[in-house]
């Protein structure tokens, strides 16, 4: 039994939709989430500044003795995942596009991942869609904006940037679509009213949350007892908490984190 927190990070609100999963799949456990604010959006980084940032924020959770690291940012998973691993003693999970059971759903045989910029055109996401779904026609379709107007909550933007970006869904004839960023699970009812119906939308939450469950109860980690969880941004705490409590729908306070 290990009551130590699993730490999770993202570059902002978009990893709450994973810390979302994984505490449902087991309450006890505890959470240290920290958003990364201050550089948001991740999806114009390179490769060198993404591996700076998330040893930062690494050397940050785990001054609070975490025993798990949920990378929670398909961009960062996608450059600096390797890295991680190499670098720091700890399991290190990465959160990647779910094209795999997409591959398995397709009826049409066209899937859409939607994303960063970043993601869309990442070695990675290109080597992954070659090893799981190489019969498939598949739109990587990066949405810039989409992930800012999500973390700042614009009503507007979200409604113009979605009816832009899935019209091109539309057009390509997809039948699953991929959420390739952690900000858009928060979006699905939007853009399932849009597709309607006959289109199925994945994202990696629940995969990411049987992963850590998997991990935990192999090595024996699992948390005896729930203590309370602690939220870290590198922006505006009271702008953080505003934001994680509408997503999350109950009372977030996070603290200013000096990285």
């Amino acid at each position: 039994m290990d009551a130590r927190p699993i730490g999770m990070f993202d570059s902002g609100v978009g990893g709450l939709s994973i810390f979302s999963e994984v505490k449902k799949s087991l309450p006890r456990e505890n959470f240290i989430f920290l958003a990364d604010q201050a550089n948001v959006p991740y999806g114009g980084k390179t490769k060198n500044q993404l591996k700076k940032l998330t040893q930062n924020i690494t050397d940050f959770l785990l001054r609070y003795d975490i025993k798990l690291l949920v990378v929670a940012c398909n961009t960062a998973s996608c450059y600096t995942i390797d890295y991680l691993r190499e670098k720091f003693p700890i399991p290190v999970i990465g959160v990647v596009p779910a094209v795999k059971p997409a591959a398995s759903l397709t009826r049409s045989g066209r899937i859409t991942v939607m994303s960063t910029p970043a993601t869309a055109k990442s070695p990675y996401l290109k080597n992954l869609i070659k090893k799981v779904a190489p019969n498939a026609k598949i739109l990587k379709l990066g949405c810039p904006g989409l992930e800012e107007a999500v973390e700042s909550q614009k009503k507007d933007e979200i409604s113009r940037l979605l009816s832009e970006y899935v019209s091109k869904v539309k057009n390509f004839g997809t039948d699953v679509i991929v959420l390739g960023c952690t900000h858009y699970p928060f979006l699905k009812k939007d853009i399932a009213e849009i597709v309607g119906e006959n289109v199925n939308i994945l994202d990696s939450g629940k995969a990411i949350a049987s992963r850590v469950c998997i991990i935990l109860e192999k090595n024996k980690m699992l948390s005896p007892k729930k203590l309370a969880d602690l939220f870290f941004t590198t922006g505006n705490p009271d702008q953080f908490s505003k934001v994680a409590s509408t997503l999350l729908k109950y009372k977030i306070d996070s603290q200013k984190a000096q990285l």
